[in-house]
């Protein structure tokens, strides 16, 4: 699974009630928001097995939410991140919806959320007619490239955030990486200036870090000073530290911690192990929570050895 593919599936996770209250009108009448969500992901695996030879997943996710009135309803959300048109798109929406209906006898909600540049795809039915016997199956979209930044910079929506970091990651390519850093900043500045839980700023800032990448791989230990100087401006100890300290407490890092010299070259030398440790971190804990990868699989895409993700894996409680 490719990367943007995993932190979208894990931002979705993190950020289902504000994906609510951000897609559905009056979602907080609608909703009963205090029963929680559940997510399906073994019912959509079970509808949508992988192919043998084509180890391919789209980015979907259905969940199980419940009304004001008791009842249950599920809602299938499914992000295009591919960044070309595919003719058999909403075709594939109208087969998700009608497996899970023939299924489950559950009717859901689809949503279709268009990630990629290209601004003459966005399919929004499916059609199909035969003899005076048709079908036109409709589904919500929602086109990125298509909205209006400042109006996203105004909304107090965490999920704004997320359309905002993806609007900025479209513009690589077509700004310099100069001009992209200041962007990106922007975007951390942006989110400190929005009251929101430590958890949702820690899940939109690791989003934010890893989606949005320079050309230059330079420029990533540039927006990493800045990002320093912001966080700890911000917040007493920083959004890594935050992580770091969460490590330690639980009794992991803290030989790698102590085993770093002293002096202040080497301080900074452990500022970038940090800000990389806390990279391995994020990305371990989006594999295990949303892939069936073995743990070897997932420490070669990271990047790390097997224990690390051992211990990730007992920080989270996972088995």
């Amino acid at each position: 699974m490719k990367r943007d593919d995993t932190l979208w599936k894990g931002i979705l996770e993190d950020l289902f009630d504000d994906f609510l209250r951000f897609f559905v009108k009056n979602a907080v009448k609608k909703f009963d928001f205090k029963r929680g969500f559940e997510f399906l992901d073994k019912e959509l695996e079970e509808l949508f097995p992988l192919q043998e030879g084509k180890n391919v997943r789209f980015v979907d996710k259905l969940v199980k939410v419940w009304l004001k009135n008791g009842q249950e309803e599920w809602i299938l959300i499914h992000i295009e991140v591919q960044g070309q048109a595919q003719q058999n798109f909403a075709e594939r929406m109208f087969v998700y919806y009608y497996r899970i209906l023939d299924r489950y006898n559950k009717s859901t909600a689809s949503f279709a959320i268009y990630s990629d540049n290209n601004p003459t795809f966005h399919p929004k039915s499916y059609s199909r007619k035969f003899l005076n016997t048709s079908i036109n199956f409709k589904f919500n979209t929602y086109k990125i490239i298509d909205q209006n930044e400042e109006s996203l910079v105004q909304n107090p929506n965490p999920f704004a955030v997320i359309i905002l970091t993806v609007l900025t990651a479209l513009k690589k390519g077509k700004v310099e990486d100069k001009r992209l850093i200041d962007l990106k900043i922007d975007l951390v500045k942006n989110l400190m200036r929005r009251k929101f839980s430590h958890e949702k700023i820690e899940a939109l800032m690791s989003f934010i870090t890893r989606y949005v990448r320079f050309s230059n791989s330079k420029y990533d230990s540039i927006f990493e000073e800045k990002l320093d100087f912001i966080t700890e401006k911000n917040y007493p100890m920083g959004i890594k530290q935050l992580i770091l300290t969460k490590e330690r407490a639980e009794g992991k890092a803290e030989g790698r911690a102590e085993g770093r010299a002293e002096g202040k070259a080497e301080g900074r030398a452990e500022g970038k192990a940090e800000t990389q440790l806390e990279k391995d971190i994020n990305f371990t804990q989006n594999l295990l929570r949303n892939t069936d990868f073995s743990n070897e699989k997932i420490a070669d895409l990271v990047g790390v050895e097997v224990s690390f993700v051992n211990d990730v894996k007992k920080i989270l409680k996972v088995k």
